[in-house]
């Protein structure tokens, strides 16, 4: 088993980013057509940890994503769009190969663009050789997310077919490499602000979790997509049957922005900015959110749901709508996976949500 430490921005820092975004930033997504569409921005990631690219190895620290599949770090031959982030130079490596495939992929924010290295990746105890990833030299789509941001790239935990150039993702190629003894990951999300995280590779750690994982099978083998038999908040019922993914790389729950609004006033939250909600922190009685997935309840009480600042809480959902076909979408994000410890069952194409400790 291959161990990632991953670190957690600080809830304070957080809602400020979140409050900082700009009104009318984009929630909604479309393709044109051209490269790969991921469905945000990574304005709400709060974890990342750190990996090595090339010999003697370049640091770097990345968001592991499952809800995308490429490897990617800012380049030496990126400009003022990558601010002050580690950028990593292929003439300081001695296991740097060039490729030079123009990378192309749309954000939630905008697009991003730079061109394919094949290098060792370095986890600090083991080495994935010859792993292709993107050298980003225009980082402008992704805006102040990424210029504040205290990640320098995203190493994409999906599958290979969202990948730009359907490269090899990196767990991919650990398999393969026999890096790794079972073909599943499993994240333990720290409880506490500060409290570090575990990204696993190749395994799960009882000492996270309780009791016996329940299992949902994937609806597609792209991003990990499940069917949602429901949820519920109160005596009212959303989402039956609509597509839900699991999603490492987005820190909130996200849904259709008309079921999120009618959450929200449930919950007697009010708009904070685009697709957002605030409530009182000293709101009591507050109802559950229940989710159902593959029969299995999964219940958030409003300790797990609301994050504080301050006197007011932000509510950790917020709206994003997805056209159809990929729409209506939910997004189980790490809100829910700090509850749930969640293995991703790469081998049986599932995903399993065990109790965390």
């Amino acid at each position: 088993i291959v161990r990632f430490p991953m670190h957690k921005q600080e809830n304070k820092d957080f809602v400020a980013g979140i409050k900082a975004r700009r009104e009318g930033s984009l929630h909604a997504v479309s393709s044109d057509g051209s490269g790969a569409v991921v469905i945000k921005d990574y304005q709400n990631s709060q974890y990342y940890g750190e990996i090595q690219l090339g010999t003697p190895g370049q640091k770097f620290n990345v968001i592991f994503d499952t809800g995308s599949s490429d490897l990617w770090v800012a380049s030496s031959q990126c400009g003022s769009s990558c601010g002050r982030h580690a950028k990593y130079n292929s003439a300081k490596s001695s296991t740097y190969t060039a490729n030079g495939t123009a990378f192309d992929i749309t954000y939630g924010s905008g697009p991003v663009s730079g061109f394919e290295s094949i290098d060792n990746m370095n986890t600090g105890s083991l080495v994935v050789k010859d792993q292709e990833f993107a050298e980003v030299t225009d980082a402008t789509g992704l805006g102040a997310a990424y210029k504040l941001g205290k990640f320098d790239g995203i190493l994409g935990l999906a599958f290979p077919i969202l990948s730009v150039n359907k490269v090899p993702t990196v767990f991919e190629n650990m398999v393969s490499q026999g890096v790794v003894d079972k073909a599943e990951f499993s994240f333990y999300l720290g409880k506490e602000s500060g409290e570090k995280g575990e990204l696993l590779l190749g395994g799960t750690d009882p000492n996270y979790y309780t009791g016996d994982f329940q299992y949902v099978d994937l609806k597609a083998a792209t991003y990990w997509e499940i069917t949602m038999d429901s949820m519920k908040v109160g005596d009212s019922t959303f989402g039956a049957g609509d597509n839900a993914i699991v999603d490492s790389g987005t820190s909130l729950l996200t849904g259709p922005s008309d079921s999120v609004k009618a959450i929200a006033e449930a919950i007697g939250a009010r708009p904070l900015v685009k697709g957002e909600y605030v409530v009182s922190c000293d709101a009591t009685n507050l109802p559950d959110m229940t989710f159902t997935l593959n029969g299995q309840q999964y219940t958030l009480t409003s300790a797990d749901y609301l994050i504080p600042d301050g006197d007011m809480c932000l509510l950790g959902m917020m709206g994003l709508d997805v056209p159809r076909p990929n729409g209506p979408l939910w997004i189980l994000g790490d809100l829910f996976m700090r509850k749930y410890y969640t293995v991703f069952d790469v081998a049986n194409k599932r995903v399993g949500f065990a109790n965390a400790k």
